[in-house]
């Protein structure tokens, strides 16, 4: 594993860390020579138009997106020389979140968990009833194992989602659009509930259109536009 050096190994490095990154997707350039720095405990906003490469940029924290020129570093990787199989290693330290939830539709909520925790190498069949449960009682989804995800409304699957998302205490929650399809109140929810995680330590990312949201719940606030990132205030969006 390629780790931050020199420099990125004080305390204080960021957790995310981009330096001059160039951002390519079917060979259109999305970025242009961006820097950005995120901080451990940070709750950043990633806004623009559709279009703008939110979406892009937050894919290529997970190393879904390459970058094409610039350095990216994300908890302690390099992901410039990331090798592939590091990148499971990678993504157990990010706990991803999107719009359409990507639960398994034939499993009860218990079960997609189960799948997610077995994946990523966990054994031990009282220590993953138990990290499930515990991560259950965080969304506030105590007793909702035995649920299918149809039976769910759309508020309550994001929230499973987050609690997938919390299953291997990831150090970055990256969200993209996760209150897209919901309506405002669902989509209040669930900010409240990303805000509850980022107050105990972990650093969220979101990537929205919900201007609403940012307002009633501000925090610093990224823009994407014409291949650049700007930071910006409430009063510019």
């Amino acid at each position: 594993m390629e780790k931050f050096t020199n420099t990125f190994q004080k305390m204080d490095k960021p957790i995310i860390l981009l330096e001059g990154v160039n951002i390519h997707q079917d060979e259109r350039l999305i970025f242009d020579n961006i820097n950005l720095s995120i901080s451990k405990g940070d709750f950043i906003y990633l806004v623009g138009e559709t279009g703008s490469g939110k979406s892009s940029l937050v894919k290529s924290f997970y190393a879904e997106v390459s970058v094409s020129a610039g350095n990216i570093f994300v908890t302690d990787y390099n992901l410039n020389k990331l090798n592939k199989n590091e990148i499971p290693s990678l993504r157990r330290d990010l706990g991803i979140v999107f719009q359409d939830f990507q639960l398994l539709s034939d499993r009860t909520i218990n079960e997609n968990l189960e799948f997610v925790l077995k994946a990523t190498g966990w054994k031990n069949k009282d220590e993953i009833s138990n990290r499930i449960n515990e991560v259950l009682e965080s969304v506030h989804l105590e007793n909702y194992n035995t649920k299918m995800p149809h039976e769910l409304s759309g508020g309550e699957k994001q929230r499973a989602a987050i609690a997938r998302s919390l299953l291997n205490r990831p150090k970055v929650i990256l969200a993209d659009e996760p209150t897209g399809s919901l309506d405002p109140k669902k989509s209040e929810k669930i900010v409240e509930l990303l805000k509850e995680i980022n107050e105990k330590g972990t650093t969220v990312v979101i990537a929205t259109h919900d201007y609403e949201i940012i307002k009633k719940f501000s925090s610093r606030i990224i823009k994407c536009s014409e291949k650049k990132l700007q930071e910006i205030t409430i009063d510019e969006l």
